[in-house]
């Protein structure tokens, strides 16, 4: 079976290519750099004999997948893209422009998730399956190649719990990262999580020293998150900060803190209390205000901008650094908490396994 090119670095390649070919392994630079910035893996446009480009051939391939569809919010021009695996099972991608000549791409890590979100609709749809490091690196490898999107940073905040995928998220950082390769420095990449304290403190051991994480809190007491958000059952709060503190911190380092805002459900008072008990102790934390966006069936309505600036409010005078995120691909189902398509799940009631 042939092996992903996109599921690995270009020293891995390179390896394996010179441990299978008696000739023709020299070209293995030319053709990881074909792959992963032009995604084409054409061996002979590179000068080896037919030989050789049969040898590649049988030892790589390049798994990019299908583009269903795009589309594009006029407002915000926030793009997002439905792929499709080999197994017909359907993920999505986002652009979100971020400024001039800056804009990040919102990846997914899984095809549906099992984390359960009331508010979210990827959660709505259950797991169905890891997604590959391979399949994770081709977001970005076709959103540049094949869609001509400029994109400068990386968030693990589509679809799936990053951390739930914990080997091939790790595998596909390492591929991200790579000095021969695609050369994304971590300090351009940020792993997004529900609070899966056991994935924080795995991050933590893997050494990175500039990789950025990002915490989705959307309630600050147990009893209220978990009935909004079924992990809180497994990983408490107190858990998770404790993983939170001992996360490593560079000097510019500071700890992204999510909060969905849905009124009439966390937007009292004592919410913002909560809130503040929660982030009393953790070192340099934003909490990012995010105002509901719902999906196709709704737990809310979306907030009103009172609402939104009233609990900002109480939040500014509990001392909290706190931010608005601006709503952006709302109308195409592309913000957050919206990707995901619960028909997928009464087609597949099973989950699927692909070859890595």
């Amino acid at each position: 079976m042939p092996h992903d090119l996109l599921a690995h670095t270009q020293d891995e390649v390179t390896a394996l290519a010179k441990a299978a070919m008696p000739t023709g392994w020299g070209v293995a630079r030319a053709i990881y750099q074909q792959a992963i910035h032009e995604g084409v893996f054409a061996p002979e446009t590179t000068g080896i004999n037919a030989e050789g480009v049969k040898a590649w051939r049988a030892l790589f391939e390049l798994r990019l997948p299908e583009v269903v569809k795009t589309y594009e919010e006029d407002e915000t021009l926030t793009m997002k893209a439905v792929l499709r695996g080999p197994d017909g099972l359907e993920y999505e991608c986002v652009r979100i422009p971020m400024g001039p000549d800056r804009s990040t791409l919102c990846v997914s890590s899984q095809v549906g998730c099992k984390m359960g979100c009331t508010f979210c609709e990827t959660g709505r749809m259950g797991l169905l399956r890891h997604l590959t490091a391979g399949e994770i690196v081709g977001q970005w490898v076709v959103a540049r190649a094949k869609l001509g999107w400029t994109v400068s940073n990386i968030v693990f905040m589509g679809m799936g719990e990053a951390l739930d995928n914990a080997d091939n998220l790790v595998r596909a950082l390492s591929i991200l990262n790579d000095r021969k390769g695609i050369q994304l420095g971590m300090q351009r990449i940020t792993v997004c999580t529900v609070g899966h304290a056991d994935g924080i403190e795995r991050l933590a051991a893997e050494g990175y020293k500039r990789l950025n994480l990002s915490f989705s809190l959307n309630a600050a007491s147990d009893a209220l998150r978990s009935t909004m958000m079924p992990v809180t059952k497994k990983y408490p709060l107190k858990r998770v900060k404790e993983a939170l503190i001992a996360y490593p911190q560079r000097a510019s380092f500071v700890l992204a803190v999510n909060y969905c805002l849905l009124p009439g459900i966390n937007d009292r008072p004592e919410d913002v209390e909560d809130v503040a008990a929660f982030l009393d102790g953790i070192p340099r934390a934003v909490l990012n205000v995010i105002p509901y966006n719902p999906g196709t069936d709704p737990v809310a309505r979306a907030p009103s901008e009172e609402e939104i600036d009233r609990f900002i409010g109480w939040l500014r005078g509990r001392g909290i650094l706190v931010k608005r995120r601006v709503t952006r691909g709302r109308t195409v189902m592309a913000a957050c908490g919206q990707l995901g398509n619960v028909e997928l799940r009464r087609t597949k009631t099973s989950p699927v396994t692909v070859r890595s």
